[in-house]
């Protein structure tokens, strides 16, 4: 199944309940398996899908930015790090840096990364489908397969190959 942007948050709420009974069991017992399980299932999914067709993750979410990354984009910039942090980025309910708004400022018409080179952490690894312990953020998860079909394709699978 691939859903479409329209789609995507209609079947995320619908599976919402299903889900998080899911992600319960997993974190009080995760199959030893899962970490090999989930790179398979990330890797697979990602063979066939293009990101710049979809960028809703970048078009609807902003990512935490760590201070490695914002020394790393304010040096490509060519700015100070308290420069780069003024002019894009504010901090929220959590104390962590995120952009001032969304879509993300360095997303381009053609959904393209303008510092994708130097991009956050967090952009790197969205949606977080591949990696160690994947148990340990189902709320993230949760969260993600409202706006990623990946992700949403991904956990659909999970629940095929690992049912608890």
């Amino acid at each position: 199944m691939k859903p479409n942007l329209n789609e995507i948050v209609k079947l995320a709420k619908d599976k919402h309940i299903e889900n998080k009974k899911y992600f319960d069991k997993l974190k009080k017992k995760a199959p030893k398996n899962m970490d090999y399980v989930m790179q398979d299932l990330h890797d697979r999914e990602f063979k066939k899908t293009d990101c710049l067709k979809c960028a809703n993750c970048c078009k609807t979410t902003g990512p935490l930015f760590t201070i490695a990354d914002v020394e790393r984009i304010s040096k490509h910039f060519r700015q100070k790090p308290q420069q780069f942090i003024d002019q894009y980025l504010r901090i929220d309910e959590e104390n962590d840096y995120v952009l001032k708004s969304v879509p993300c400022t360095f997303l381009d018409a053609e959904n393209y990364c303008m510092i994708y080179d130097v991009r956050p952490k967090a952009c790197r690894e969205f949606p977080h489908t591949d990696r160690k312990k994947f148990q340990q953020i189902s709320n993230l998860t949760l969260q993600n397969v409202a706006i990623c079909p990946a992700a949403y394709n991904i956990v659909e699978e999970m629940k095929k190959k690992m049912p608890l």
